[in-house]
Order: structure tokens, then C-alpha cells, then sequence
């Protein structure tokens, strides 16, 4: 059984950053095609980015047109890690931060935004912009 940590979540001021990160356990995690989403109470969640495995330790990243320039996925496999650094932060970032995870192969770039298809999910962080 996978589990997913995340960490880094905070209160920032507009025009601030955070890095976010995400510890996996529980099996060989540089196979996994990872993500991030985020959720407002009452609203749909959202995808942010993801990193798909094309083959060997190289991954292919995808980002939702409203980050895209301001956040950027990475991943440490030695230490079952994946992050997000956002930049710019706005009062609209604020949410609840999830990362998820795959092992099954099925994530590609076309099909990474969507949440249904990930196995593993992180229990959230979250993070606050202040205007």
C-alpha cells in the first residue's frame, strides 16, 4: 500500500512562494506518473500539473493553463519525493493542495488532468494567499 504525505502548506502573502512537497512510501516510486490538484470547500477539484515516466528516469510534465509559468513539478526518486514550487501566489491559489500518484502505466499526457485515473492520494495541505 502506497502512501502519499504532503508537506510545505502555510500562509503567504500575494506575490509570494511556497514549495510543496509530497513523500511516498511503500513501493518504487520512480514508475509512477504523479500530479498535483487543489480544492476550494464547495468547488471541483482542480489539476494543477503532472509528471508522466516516458521511460527511464525522464518524465514528461503537463501543466493547467492557469499555473502554467508559475508552478513547477519535480521529483528526487532517491528520496520518493515529488514537489511543487509556485511562484506569484495570488489570494485565488488558496486551497487545499493534493498530490496524487499512479503505478499502473495509464497516465498519459492527454489523460493526466484526470483525477479519476490516479491510485494514490495524499491527504492534502493547505495553503492560504493573503491580498
Amino acid at each position: 500500500q502506497v502512501q502519499l504525505v504532503e508537506s510545505g502548506g502555510g500562509l503567504v502573502q500575494a506575490g509570494g512562494s511556497l514549495s510543496l512537497s509530497c513523500v511516498a512510501s511503500g513501493s518504487t516510486f520512480s514508475r509512477f506518473a504523479t500530479a498535483w490538484f487543489r480544492q476550494v470547500p464547495g468547488k471541483e477539484r482542480e489539476f494543477l500539473a503532472a509528471q508522466i515516466r516516458v521511460g527511464g528516469n525522464v518524465y514528461s510534465a503537463n501543466y493547467a493553463d492557469s499555473v502554467k509559468g508559475r508552478f513547477t513539478v519535480s521529483r528526487h526518486n532517491a528520496k520518493n519525493t515529488v514537489y511543487l514550487e509556485m511562484i506569484d501566489l495570488q489570494p485565488q491559489d488558496t486551497a487545499d493542495y493534493y498530490c496524487a500518484a499512479d503505478s499502473r502505466g495509464i497516465i498519459t499526457r492527454d489523460n493526466s488532468a484526470n483525477q479519476a485515473l490516479y491510485e494514490y492520494w495524499g491527504q492534502g495541505t493547505q495553503v492560504t494567499v493573503s491580498s
